[in-house]
């Protein structure tokens, strides 16, 4: 068994990283440069309880719970995002499965690549959702699900 299939072993049944987790390691990666340019005790001290909070957070195995606080980040961040509607705990992806945010759901990788010489998938301009659209169609007008923006492209 190599140390690979030990670490996994040990992960098992324990949270992982999330958003906030992620959110977490990028502060104390800034407060680790800052820290290079202000000298001080309580940086030190940030620094270091960031740091334990966040490999707590990740190595807990009480995973409601750890569900929950990434589930209140979401929603707090979502409603400084650009449509402004927050995070509603879950949502129905491009391809119509429902997808958590717990990891996992349907992510539609293998439907893009199977799907590729049926349909087109565009960006919308707007919001930066993924529409599929049917080829063969020539140029058509496009109506974004999400946004309701229109636009012309060629399928």
């Amino acid at each position: 068994m190599n140390w690979r299939d030990k670490f996994t072993n040990f992960m098992y049944g324990r949270y992982g990283v999330d958003q906030l987790s992620r959110f977490m390691l990028v502060v104390i990666f800034i407060l680790c440069v800052l820290s290079l340019f202000v000298r001080g005790s309580f940086m030190s001290f940030l620094i270091l309880l960031l740091i334990i909070l966040t490999y707590y957070r990740m190595f807990s195995k009480n995973i409601y719970k750890r569900a929950a606080e990434n589930e209140k980040y979401l929603k707090f961040i979502g409603k400084f995002k650009r449509n402004g509607n927050g995070y509603n705990g879950g949502y129905q992806n491009n391809y119509g499965n429902y997808q958590n945010n717990y990891g996992g759901g349907y992510t539609g990788s293998r439907a893009n690549t199977q799907d590729r010489k049926n349909y087109k998938y565009f960006k919308c301009p707007t919001c930066s959702q993924k529409i599929r659209i049917p080829r063969g169609h020539g140029k058509i007008e496009i109506r974004c699900p999400k946004c309701s923006t229109k636009f012309i492209r060629r399928s």
